[in-house]
Formats: C-alpha cells, structure tokens, sequence
C-alpha cells in the first residue's frame, strides 16, 4: 500500500527549525499573481510559533505585516519571545531570504483560554447548506484553486463595467478543495482567503495586495478539534476604498454556529 501523501496545505506551510531560525519553502499551489498567498504566508507563521518550544497556550491574535515581495523559493524566520507573564506570551517573526531585509513582519499573541463567564452577542448568519450551494468555478491563481468557496450571497462577477457598483459584502462557505480538518493555521489561511473586495464592487481585477492582516482567535486548538470540521461559513465586507487603499473584514463561523475568528485587513490597490 502507499503511504497517504501530506495534504498541499501542510506541505506548504512546513517549517523546520534551525541553530538560530526555523526555515520554509514558498508553494506552488499557494502561489497568486505576483507572489505567495498571504494567508499561507500567516499561517506558516503561526506553525512556526505553535511548534516553538518556548509556546504556551493558543493564539489569541496574528498580525502580520507583508513589508516586500516574497521570492520563489526558501526563507528563514527569526521568531523571538518579546515578552511573557503568567497569562499570556508577546512573539515577534520576521522573514527574509537569503539574509536580505525583511519581508514580512509579524506579531502575535498567545495565552491559555480559562473557563469565564462569557456573551455572544453575534449571531451567527443563515444560510443554505455546504451541499445545497454550487461550487464557484476555479481561478488562474493556483492559490484560489486549493480552496472550495461556495457563495450563498454576494458571488464575485467578473464582466463589463456597470453605472452603479455592486455590493462589497459576500457570505459563502469555504472549504479546503482536497478535505481537511480545521486547525488553527488553516483558519488563519482561511481568513484571508477573500477575493479583494474591490473586485466585487468594479467587477474587474485591478492590482491588488494585502499590506496589513490582523486575526483574532475565539476558539482554541482543543475546542477547534472538537468541533472536528472541514469548512467554515463566512462573511466579508469593506468599509472604504480610498486613495490607492481599502480595508477588509471577516468572521468565520462553523457549521455549528459558533464564532472562530474575525479579521480585518488593509490592502492596496491601483485602480
């Protein structure tokens, strides 16, 4: 018999740690139009820091700074432990290449998650399910095509221009292409896993990147396990697009309901 291949994403995301820093390797199949997928990118971060040794707890949140474009090929991140209490740990990456300057910066916050009172004020949205909703065609960037995004509302339309602009919001159901159990780096991957808003709003692709992404966590690894799921539904909308920039934000939410994380993001554009 053969042995069961590693899923792409693990593959994508897998680091191996050095004397002074942990090593990764850009992926074809996450690849967009002019560098690697952002979320990838974030979500080889996380790995990096939920396999450090010095890690305690779970993520709370995931900023991730993408400062210059990221090179086919390996790269090194220099993960450090800023600061630590008894309740929570302050970790800083950067990632370069070849001992050049950084490419992308990132901080996160990690702590251990304690019984609470708790309200959850937000609801989760309706929707049809996973099944009931058709699969939105496949994409040129390699990326896009690891995922299956199924749009219950808002679905991107690429086509002649139109006098009124459509909406921004969309709410779909996201899915790894090749099934695989939720983790906390693929719901990082996954909340950036949004077409650019812009492109709802125009109806065309204009050059587009994420400079800043921000996700925070509302679960942690031992809840995500158990809730033993393969796909989230999510919304997306924006607030502005203004002077070459526009912000995005998200939440994710099981099929069962329950809130995972939220993000939000600043990205530019040339339009």
């Amino acid at each position: 018999m053969h042995a069961k291949l590693p899923h792409p994403f693990d593959d994508a995301t897998r680091i191996t740690a050095g004397d002074a820093s942990w090593q990764g390797h850009t992926s074809d199949d996450y690849w967009a139009f002019v560098g690697p997928f952002g979320g990838a990118t974030a979500a080889t971060i996380l790995r990096a820091l939920i396999e450090h040794p010095q890690a305690a707890g779970d993520p709370l949140a995931l900023t991730v700074n993408y400062c210059a474009p990221i090179a086919k090929g390996p790269f090194d991140l220099d993960v450090r432990l800023v600061k630590a209490n008894r309740s929570s740990q302050h970790w800083s990456v950067e990632l370069s290449q070849g001992g050049g300057e950084v490419a992308t910066l990132a901080t996160a916050v990690f702590a251990e998650r304690k019984p609470s009172w708790e309200h959850r004020v937000a609801k989760a949205p309706d929707a049809k399910p996973f099944e009931q909703t058709l699969p939105f065609p496949k994409i040129k960037a390699s990326w896009a095509n690891q995922y299956e995004f199924r749009f219950v509302e808002g679905e991107m339309r690429i086509g002649p221009p139109q006098a009124e602009l459509d909406s921004t919001y969309s709410k779909l159901w996201i899915s790894d292409r090749e099934p695989r159990k939720l983790d906390m780096p693929s719901l990082m991957s996954m909340s950036d896993a949004f077409f650019g808003r812009i492109f709802h709003a125009r109806r065309e692709l204009v050059p587009f990147g994420t400079v800043s992404l921000t996700t925070y966590f509302h679960t942690d690894s031992a809840e995500l396990a158990a809730e033993d799921i393969t796909r989230v539904l999510a919304t997306a909308d924006s607030k502005i697009m203004h002077k070459s920039y526009a912000d995005q934000n998200a939440e994710l939410w099981s099929p069962n309901g329950r809130l995972l994380a939220t993000t939000t993001q600043i990205a530019y554009f040339k339009a």
